[in-house]
Parts: C-alpha cells; structure tokens; sequence
C-alpha cells in the first residue's frame, strides 16, 4: 500500500517579487481564464532544501566547480605549489572520461554535480593519498592514471538525508541518480493577479543645494496577493532512499513540513521584506495517490470587501468537503489542519491543531507512527 503526506497552504505575500522571469518580471500563469502570479516550485523547493540542511548539519551542493575547489584547498591549506594543485583538480574529472564527463575550456566539469559538501574533502584526502603519482604526471601530454576513478565515482554517489528526499538527476554516472520522495507545485495567487511597477529614483548625496534630480532612477515590478502552495512526499519512496530507515524517515518528513511551511524565497527580500508566513495549513496522510486541491481556485476567487485570504481559506475548505464527498473520505487515514482564527467553517479540513508543529507531529505520527521505529 502506498503512502503520501500532502501539505496544503495558503499563504498572503504583500509587496514582493519572489521569483523573476528573464525580463526581471515577477511569473505569471494564466488559470481558469484569469492571470495569475506564479512563483516557480524550483524557487520554493532551493529555499526549502537550504533550510533542512540547515537544520541537520549536512550541507550539500550543485556545482561544476569541483576542480576549482579541490585546486584551492590543496594550494591554500594543503601548501601544494599551485600547477600541481592545479593538475589534481582536473584529474578528479578526467579521470572520469570514459563516462562522457569533461572539461570545458574555462576548466569546470561537463555536468553539474550535486554531492555532499563533506565529499570536497573526501577528493582532496584522495589526492594527498595518490600524491606522488600526480606528480609523476605532471607535465605530460598523455598522463597515466593518477587517481582511481572508481573511488571518484563512489564520492561523486555519496548522498545526504536531504538528496534522498529531495532527488539528484546525474545520468553521466550510473548509481548517482535518486529518484527525489518529494514533488513540489508551483504556487499561483487563487485570485487574479498581475505584475505591477514601480518607480524609483535614488538621491546623489554629495549634489549641490543648487541641484536638482536624482542620482539614478529605474523601474521594477513586483507583485501581491494570496498564494496557493501544495506538495507531497512519497513516503514509500523516501523509505526506500533511506534503506527502511524510519527514525530518520520521520526526522525528514517533519523537516520538510516545517520548511515547507515557514520559508520563503529570498529575492528582492533587502527591498520588499515580504516575511509573512501561511495563514492555513492543511495536512493529509493518503494510501492511494496524492491530492491536490489547487481546483479549488480554478475559478478565482473574488474580493467580497475584506481581501481574498479569509474567502480563499472559505473556497479550499468547502472545495475539500467536494472532494470528501466524492472519494468518500477513503484512503485518507488522517487529515487536520491549522489556521488564523475567523469565522470560517474549515471542520471539512479535519481536526484543527493549536500551531502547526502539533500538526506536523500529528501527520508524521500517523504516517510513520514512532513506536514502530522500535520494532
């Protein structure tokens, strides 16, 4: 039998512009023949992934900079001279040829890795290690091996608790690739919405009394209104990416359920500082598929006088009490929610929970209860 945790949110960004198109626009969508704003689930999802490896103490990173990094840290620490360092860092990736990976002309890998921060120091351990064959090679046109590639191969694999959860594309290398537990949908205001601009100037300070104008002056556009937000964990998945280990199975669904919940991306935060946080969220255990509710705003939801955050909570909850009606409220072993306090009927969303960390215990317990993790 399969297993879902769903996270459903709704969320009021004020003046902000979270996530920008090429032209420095804020995303649109274009839903239920209204333009809505759109923040990209890639956006959302980097911010989420930089929280939970916060908070575990794992960082991991994207990056064809590997040479570079190994050249620096042996010339800088280590005190090698810098053409030797220099050659370690490329032999890292061509040793790594007969698998299609190389180097570009600026000296960066082919491909852009994803591998555990600590995995920078497992290829320079590996170079001290191989050492005087480096130096053996230096210089030649054709260098033997210096490095065992199938030691490259095996740091390059190596994976953190948030790459289990979240996934790694890296075809070049087989075994490298994690089939992430999580999908992410790409947030849209539940009403109509669209970019708007501002213009700014700013003041050249040392101007003369006598002068007039300003320094600079630009527009920008940006964007407000209520988002809907909605993922979902593949708790099977994710089981499997931990070889069955179910303590820290529950350590990463709750994670993600708080990062989910309280982050934000961080563009243009130093002139906007949209730092709110949802104002409802919705949370289910399901055993046989994932369910969004993101239909619910398929018709855009409409200002009655009072902003669109309480009528949009009012069109999630009663959308909800739909799809409850029609699945008849099977394969759904718990549900529950959290929320502001007003006037709407949200007892379609399941039982309310004080904050949502009662909640996000409430889900991971009913999904992966704890006292199993004894057994």
């Amino acid at each position: 039998m399969a297993l879902y945790l769903d996270l459903n949110a709704t969320q009021s960004v004020p003046v902000a512009n979270l996530n920008r198109d090429d032209l420095g626009s804020p995303k649109t969508v274009r839903y239920g023949n209204a333009d809505r704003i759109r923040v990209s689930s890639q956006s959302w999802k980097r911010v989420i992934r930089h929280g939970i490896e916060t908070e575990l103490g794992e960082k991991a990173v994207r990056t064809r900079l590997i040479p570079t990094k190994v050249r620096d840290t042996l010339h800088q620490r280590e005190g090698w001279p810098l053409d030797l360092a220099e050659f370690a860092g490329q032999q890292v990736i061509t040793c790594l040829a007969r698998k299609g990976i190389t180097l570009d002309k600026n000296g960066r890998s082919s491909v852009l890795f994803f591998l555990p921060e600590q995995g920078l120091q497992e290829l320079t351990a590996l170079c001290l290690e191989h050492r005087q064959a480096l130096e053996d090679n230096l210089g030649k046109k054709k260098p033997a091996a210096t490095l065992p590639p199938e030691q490259v191969e095996t740091i390059l694999k190596s994976r953190t608790a948030s790459i289990s959860l979240l996934g790694r594309m890296l075809a070049d290398l087989p075994g490298a690739n994690v089939d992430g537990a999580v999908q992410v949908a790409h947030p849209f205001t539940t009403h109509a919405a669209e970019p708007q601009r501002d213009y700014f100037t700013a003041v050249d300070d040392w101007l003369g009394e006598a002068e007039s104008g300003s320094g600079h002056l630009n527009t920008a556009e940006f964007s407000a209104g209520v988002f809907y937000r909605f993922a979902t964990v593949n708790i099977d998945d994710l089981l499997a990416n931990l070889d069955g280990d179910r303590k820290t199975a529950r350590t990463l669904l709750a994670a993600f359920a708080e990062h989910f919940l309280m982050s934000l991306p961080q563009a243009k935060k130093n002139s906007t500082a949209p730092h709110t946080i949802p104002d409802l969220a919705y949370l289910a255990v399901r055993t046989q598929r994932p369910l969004s509710l993101a239909a619910a705003f398929e018709t855009p939801v409409r200002d009655a006088g009072g902003g669109f955050a309480a009528n949009t909570r009012a069109a999630l909850a009663a959308y909800a009490a739909d799809i409850n009606r029609l699945t008849g409220e099977r394969h759904r072993p718990f549900h529950g929610h959290a929320a502001v306090s007003d006037n709407s009927d949200l007892t379609s969303l399941g039982p309310a929970h004080a904050s949502f960390y009662d909640l996000i215990d409430a889900a991971v317990n009913a999904a992966l209860p704890a006292d199993e993790d004894q057994q």
